[in-house]
């Protein structure tokens, strides 16, 4: 297959040009995929078997989003195959699929000095970064982005491919052939995918590829001759039927089981142990030691975790910080720390005379808590590591494994697995250096499977924040004039980043980013309203303890506090709490949509007193291609707390590829953000959770989930992940009804973490 790579022109400066121009310069890598028996490869991204089946390689970790069904679904409405015959397999580690998005939006994670240069060398860099490093992680929703076009033109190439194979066979021209359900057909010719296949694969396909003239929308292109116009998840049979494979299936020749303890903190080393209580339990093949953790394997898992239990590891803790000492500090620094501007829109803080209204919000560390704890599988024979993982970063993953035991980044072979969950927790690849280093140390496969407990110690919650808002207020009508928010949070971004992209420890990392401004730790301050004035501030603080990436991340309490300072002016000028946002909007006409259906679906009445309605909206990305939300909550007040009986939600993601995986998306973000509104709180003592089982979080149970209604607004716009809406939007929305329900305004999350 032919490949055509965009020319760069690049002006050598003195002393520095030749070294810029080989950096920046493209290269082209070799194609990733190796053909079965009877299969042939179609470029990086499909093979066509004799048989009729197509393979689409996915170089996105499924972790219940649906990206395993959405890429092949691409692929197949633009290569005309049929849904039926479509397979997948886990893509290989390679530069043929980088994630050029994500990259850019965390370039001053792994350049920041290069970063913000200017336009034209910032797009080069990450380009040039994504495709060398093998970046291709799953996260911030950017799998459509990255992926939805170098799907459909690997899908255009191999239909044409197909089609001048057929035409050379009918002695036509291969543009007048029609490809649609897996088959080529030109008048009362026809032939399959699979007669094709063989000469199909020697043909060079046009340059550029020919793409159908217009994007179908999910279900405009039938897949399936004389059935409705679906696309079925492709995961979804085997996950009923138990025969999905996740990393804890997977089972080698002579494979035991570990089981492990980790200290409090990454600071916490292990101090001392009782060897010979291990010796006493039958099947206990092997202890391995680290400086910071103890890992015992044997023949069960089960078997190797009791073992831990009877040896009793100890660790010196070294930050033994607990829930109080960090909210004195962000107490301390939310009035008077130093900050950083974060962005500062309109008439800028010049606008602010005067602050008539201010609020402080508080937010408490949250775990991502997977049902799936972390989880994977390793052997270690000549050299050479092969690891079975479920990561969003599979090749940061994989480098992180071969460092820790001293080999080369080629002498690993990491099989990408699907995630049961993961809600970021599996950016992180403490379980890929340990199960590297148990593997090695015991010469024989291992499978490495956390306890509840360590995955609450070694996996980072979402950081904590502080947020307080000021408004200057037009005087009669209590419209915003100038609103200022000062965000006191750890660098979180900037510690996520030295831990993924340069292998730093947890005490590393923190003191790398400790006191350094934090764009990404303050997205979605700047709120989707038409506002004079709006400027935001980073103050950021040391809390003693590592962070991380956990879904909705800082759009989580951004939305809370803007939403529920808004309702606090709406109710205190005696203002609708609708029309006073629909009035700030502008030209943002899809909001504007989203407030009003969302509006019309719960038949909202305004918020009076005691409707127990509350309403909330936010916007995750910019005014061009965000997606937007607006959820109206109903809740009431029930024997032994609070009980959300109706969400009632309108979202614009723009043009939607899957209707189905939208809905799941959206209504699973829903229902973890009701966890997050109305879960238990995590406290931390001595650098420890006080609690470490799963049922103590709070999660919501079937018996919780409330009604819940979601309307999708028509849209032209390009995808915008629906995966993270929800998430945040739910907490402000049930803070607001709970404030009309009851007459008491929470202004802490989980909200009832001070009883109500």
């Amino acid at each position: 297959m032919q490949v055509t790579r965009r020319g760069v022109a690049i002006g050598a400066a003195a002393g520095g040009g030749l070294l810029i121009a080989w950096y920046l310069m493209p290269r082209s890598y070799p194609v990733p995929l190796t053909a079965s028996r009877g299969e042939h490869v179609f470029g990086a991204w499909l093979k066509i078997a004799e048989d009729g089946v197509v393979t689409v390689a996915i170089p996105q970790i499924e972790m219940g989003q649906g990206i395993t069904t959405l890429l092949p679904q691409i692929v197949a409405q633009e290569l005309g195959a049929d849904w039926r015959q479509i397979a997948i397999e886990p893509a290989p580690i390679s530069g043929a699929y980088p994630n050029i998005p994500l990259a850019g939006k965390w370039m001053a994670l792994w350049d920041p000095v290069a970063a913000g240069f200017t336009d034209t060398t910032d797009a080069m860099q990450v380009e040039r970064f994504a495709q060398s490093s093998r970046f291709n992680a799953t996260a911030d929703g950017t799998s459509i982005a990255a992926y939805e076009m170098p799907c459909r033109e690997a899908a255009a190439a191999a239909r044409a491919m197909l089609a001048q194979e057929a035409a050379s066979r009918w002695d036509a021209s291969w543009e007048e052939c029609q490809v649609s359900g897996g088959i080529v057909s030109l008048g009362e010719n026809r032939a399959t995918f699979g007669e094709l296949a063989v000469g199909a694969a020697e043909w060079s396909p046009p340059d550029p590829p020919p793409l159908r003239p217009d994007e179908p929308a999910a279900g405009e292109l039938p897949a399936i001759a004389d059935a409705p116009a679906q696309f079925p998840r492709i995961d979804l049979p085997s996950k009923v039927d138990g025969s999905y494979q996740f990393a804890g299936d997977v089972r080698l020749p002579g494979m035991v089981f570990a089981a492990i303890r980790h200290g409090g903190n990454d600071g916490a080393q292990l101090t001392g142990f009782d060897a010979e209580a291990a010796q006493r339990i039958s099947g206990v093949v092997g202890a391995v030691k680290s400086k910071k953790w103890l890992a015992v394997a044997a023949t069960t898992w089960w078997t190797a975790e009791k073992a831990l239990d009877a040896m009793k590891p100890q660790f010196k803790i070294a930050f033994p910080v607990s829930s109080e000492d960090i909210e004195a500090r962000l107490d301390t620094m939310v009035d008077g720390g130093g900050s950083f501007r974060i962005a500062e829109t309109g008439f800028g803080e010049e606008a602010m005379t005067r602050v008539d209204k201010a609020r402080r919000y508080e937010i408490e560390p949250a775990p991502a808590a997977p049902l799936e704890t972390a989880t994977a599988a390793a052997r270690f024979e000549d050299g050479q590591l092969d690891l079975w993982i479920a990561s969003q970063a599979p090749e940061q993953a994989r480098a992180a494994a071969a460092a820790a035991i001293g080999i080369a980044v080629e002498d690993v072979a990491l099989y990408p697995m699907p995630a049961g969950g993961s809600f970021d927790a599996r950016l992180e690849h403490d379980h890929a250096i340990e199960i590297a280093t148990i593997a090695k140390e015991l010469g024989r496969p291992v499978q490495l499977t956390w306890s509840r407990r360590d995955e609450m110690v070694g996996a980072r919650p979402r950081n904590p924040a502080y947020v307080l808002i000021g408004a200057q207020l037009s005087q009669g009508d209590a419209n915003i004039e100038a609103l200022r928010l000062r965000i006191a949070c750890p660098p979180a971004a900037l510690e996520f980043g030295e831990r993924l992209f340069n292998n730093q420890t947890s005490s590393a990392a923190v003191r790398e980013s400790a006191g350094k401004k934090d764009p990404l730790a303050c997205e979605g301050a700047v709120p989707p309203y038409r506002l004079p004035s709006v400027v935001v501030d980073h103050i950021p603080v040391e809390i003693g303890m590592p962070v991380g990436r956990v879904r909705g991340n800082s759009n989580t309490y951004t939305a809370f506090a803007i939403e529920s300072f808004l309702d606090e002016i709406v109710r205190d000028g005696g203002r609708e709490p609708l029309s006073y946002r629909m009035a700030m909007l502008g030209d943002d006409i899809r909001m504007a949509a989203c407030l009003q259906r969302a509006a019309q679906m719960a038949e909202w009445n305004g918020g009076a007193d005691q409707s127990g309605q509350g309403l909330a909206c936010h916007r995750i990305g910019d005014a061009a291609t965000g997606g937007r939300i607006a959820c109206v909550a109903t809740a009431r007040q029930a024997e032994g707390g609070v009980r959300v009986t109706r969400l009632s939600v309108a979202v614009d993601i723009g043009r939607i590829i899957n209707p189905d995986i939208a809905r799941q998306q959206i209504e699973g973000g829903l229902i973890f953000g009701i966890g997050i509104a109305l879960g238990n709180s995590v406290r931390f003592r001595a650098g420890l959770p006080e609690s470490f089982e799963y049922g103590e979080l709070g999660v919501p149970a079937l018996a919780d989930s409330p009604e819940i209604d979601v309307a999708f607004i028509t849209s032209s716009a390009a995808p915008a992940d629906p995966g993270e809406l929800g998430t945040v939007v739910a907490p402000p929305a049930i803070a607001n009804a709970l404030f009309s329900a009851t007459g008491l305004r929470l202004r802490r999350l989980p909200l009832l973490s001070g009883g109500i």
